[in-house]
């Protein structure tokens, strides 16, 4: 694998974002634009019911962002003319074909000038109704595909997928950079049909229409029935399902596009640039750890020794431009990359533990009254048998508040049905949590390794474009970025 400069091959390029108001899409943006203004054009698909709703999210979303302050210092009086000159607002939606796009004059310009897509649209909540899930995730890759084989300059197509597609990981060892292919199950069930998905999707909302159910009985059966079928062909939840399914459609519909197919692991807050700590977005382990700030969490269910596979979104997006010019016209190449840490800077959840005591113990969460947090080490179960005789209790008094609701007429009858809302939401949250908690294997990353061999071999940028997690100290990471930026950005 021979690679070139990665700003040169930036220079004068003309890029499609799908996906642009998301997280990683936003530093993906900024990157660029910082380090190559020389950019030609970079058209952002997103959500928006016209071009004035669309400059709205673009100016409130994405560029209004404290993301965007090293940019603006940088550019000064030029920021704005910078923002008009090489971005232009692409309202759509993914999971329509052609992308959504009513202008059709637009949608001409996008195939004649479009040289790179990258395919960061997506639905990343673990418990999204199926049929939301099914169309952004899995058929949102057919379309994008459908869309970029129209583009008659394109060079490249990066589809960010998620390293967990690899399911609950359960046992210890090495999880391979592989394509999933139609048909493939984790468990060796066989039958599974994306168009019979789809179909079944179609006829249950008809059927539930039918029988007049509501907008919240539609989305807790479209919720049930995503986590039926992922659980069914081995998945854990529906996330991970259709993200599996949105990359057999790549390989089956390909063709001879170039197309990269990008793993990343969790995604946290940047490393370095444009500075580092910026996060947005709650992810699971940032939740568990204000929650524990906050003296809300006293106990953790999960594997002490289990792995977190963390990685910063700088580095993931370096990942992605780097494996862009790479590929770029190279459609023979079939590859895959793991973007993550857990085989070359191994993180644990006893790590996360002592760093969330020891930064919350220096810096503690003051309360809305001005008092300060103390922390305590919390209650540790380590498996499902502990974590059963834990909620034991709270079922005790929930049989007990309905035998008192019976004797008493009903009088009860608020405090029960608070109590049992709480244990369901727990039951659910465990249930679709569950196998991250108790993750042993590790992500192979050879293919990420080769990559950055050749970029430190050749001419790449290697100061800009870093994606070694060797280089994280995450002692230093945790207490000095990533935490001081979870408390400052998301939950501030």
């Amino acid at each position: 694998m021979e690679l070139g400069s990665v700003l040169h091959f930036l220079q004068d390029k003309t890029i499609l974002i799908t996906g642009a108001t998301g997280f990683l899409a936003k530093v993906l943006l900024e990157k660029i634009l910082r380090v190559q203004p020389n950019v030609k054009k970079l058209y952002l698909l997103l959500r928006a019911a016209d071009a004035k709703s669309a400059t709205h999210r673009l100016h409130n979303e994405i560029i209004a962002k404290d993301l965007f302050r090293v940019l603006k210092e940088k550019m000064g009086a030029n920021f704005n003319s910078l923002i008009l000159e090489k971005l232009t607002l692409v309202p759509g939606d993914i999971s329509r074909e052609d992308l959504g796009l009513e202008d059709t004059i637009l949608r001409e310009e996008i195939y004649d000038q479009t040289d790179v897509i990258i395919n960061l649209a997506a639905t990343t909540n673990f418990d999204e109704r199926y049929d939301i899930s099914l169309g952004l995730n899995t058929f949102g890759v057919k379309y994008v595909i459908n869309f970029a084989k129209k583009c008659t300059k394109l060079e490249v197509l990066v589809h960010v997928s998620t390293a967990y597609v690899s399911g609950e990981g359960g046992e210890e060892g090495l999880i391979l950079e592989k394509p999933y292919h139609l048909g493939d199950s984790l468990n060796g069930v066989s039958g599974l049909d994306i168009n019979a998905e789809d179909k079944l999707v179609r006829e249950k909302l008809t059927e539930l229409q039918q029988l007049g159910a509501t907008e919240k009985e539609i989305k807790e059966v479209m919720k049930d029935l995503g986590l039926s079928r992922a659980k069914l062909y081995g998945w854990p939840n529906t996330y991970v399902f259709t993200k599996a399914m949105g990359e057999m459609l790549v390989e089956q519909l390909k063709g001879n596009l170039s197309v990269v197919i990008i793993r990343p692991t969790i995604v946290t807050s940047t490393f370095k640039e444009p500075f580092p700590g910026w996060a947005e977005g709650v992810r699971t382990i940032d939740s568990l750890a204000v929650a524990y700030g906050k003296g809300k969490l006293t106990c953790f269910l999960g594997d002490l020794k289990a792995i977190v596979d963390a990685i910063p979104a700088d580095m993931v997006v370096n990942a992605i431009l780097v494996a862009m010019a790479a590929h770029a016209n190279r459609p023979t190449d079939d590859v895959i990359y793991h973007v993550g840490s857990s085989v070359r800077k191994p993180l644990r959840y006893n790590n996360l533990q002592d760093y969330g005591f020891r930064y919350f113990t220096a810096k503690p969460w003051i309360n809305k009254d001005g008092s300060p947090v103390k922390v305590d080490k919390v209650t540790v179960l380590n498996n499902m048998d502990s974590f059963r005789r834990y909620m034991f209790r709270y079922l005790l008094v929930l049989k007990g508040l309905e035998i008192a609701n019976t004797a008493f007429c009903q009088y009860f009858q608020g405090t029960y049905l608070n109590l049992n809302r709480k244990v369901q939401i727990v039951m659910r949250l465990v249930d679709l949590y569950k196998p991250y908690l108790f993750f042993r294997a590790a992500f192979d990353d050879m293919n990420t390794e080769k990559l950055r061999m050749a970029a430190r071999q050749g001419g790449v940028e290697t100061d800009l474009f870093y994606f070694d997690p060797q280089h994280i100290e995450w002692d230093d990471y945790f207490l000095n970025i990533h935490l001081p930026g979870v408390v400052k950005y998301i939950f501030k």
